[in-house]
């Protein structure tokens, strides 16, 4: 089966409707004056973009089922609030209301605990996102996030990471059609690695370094994040993050000697 393929349980996923602007204009006029019949049409109308949306979280992780009801609570949220005067594509209102539920769906299934006040941020965070975009149709930058909610780039990242799924030590990482890699094979024996005098000297520089520098350290060689990854997150450029990088790295060494 194509792991693109979403099998959706009572709908012909490979024969949902998709309607046509004319379509949309006519069937918001409807509901406008009244008319529910017309606001189905455009929940079922519409159900080709929640699929497209949960695609994207066709891991094995997640039941597919579940996120596309979640889904469309979403869609049903933007046909319901959908304004036509504003001049903008229906499809560029509803992903964020779609993609705001499916994602608080998992964060509220996540079986790690995190503290209150981090989940409440995160809430937060999500929140002016889905109102940015509902507005001005594209995401806002980092600097526009921790400007408008009054929080430092430490608390916007301890947040979105707040969010992530966790991974199993048993997840497959590779398989060539013989023996799989689990991530569990990739992880350092702290038995036959570091020695402990290493490891507290280790601790005592990440200690005495930028918090900034230490959290790229941590983000790049513990939790596995590329550059890349660490730059879209904290709004820079690459170059940036593999400057600071480095200054860590020069940092701990002379700490550590």
């Amino acid at each position: 089966m194509n792991k693109y393929k979403v099998d959706i349980n009572g709908i012909d996923t490979n024969n949902l409707k998709v309607l046509k602007k004319n379509e949309m204009d006519e069937l918001f006029k409807r509901f406008n004056d009244g008319d529910e019949r017309a606001k189905e049409e455009l929940v079922n109308g519409n159900l080709k973009l929640v699929l497209s949306i949960i695609k994207g979280y066709n891991n094995g992780k997640n039941d597919m089922n579940d996120l596309f009801q979640v889904g469309c609570v979403g869609l049903i949220k933007a046909v319901d609030n959908f304004d036509t005067s504003v001049g903008v594509m229906f499809s560029t209102y509803a992903v964020p209301l779609i993609l705001g539920e499916i994602k608080r769906y998992i964060r509220d299934s996540n079986t790690l605990r995190v503290t209150r006040s981090i989940r409440d941020r995160a809430y937060q965070i999500m929140k002016f996102k889905d109102e940015y975009q509902g507005i001005y149709g594209i995401e806002p930058t980092i600097e526009e996030i921790t400007k408008s909610l009054d929080i430092s780039e430490y608390e916007l990242k301890e947040a979105y990471d707040s969010c992530i799924d966790p991974v199993s030590i048993y997840e497959p990482i590779y398989n060539d059609g013989g023996d799989t890699i689990y991530l569990l094979d990739q992880l350092a024996d702290q038995k036959d690695g570091v020695d402990k005098d290493t490891l507290i000297s280790l601790n005592k520089a990440l200690s005495r370094i930028k918090e900034r520098e230490k959290n790229i350290l941590i983000d790049r060689y513990i939790v596995g994040k590329t550059q890349m990854e660490l730059a879209s997150e904290l709004g820079v450029s690459q170059a940036q993050i593999s400057r600071i990088e480095k200054n860590a790295i020069s940092n701990v060494k002379k700490l550590i000697k």
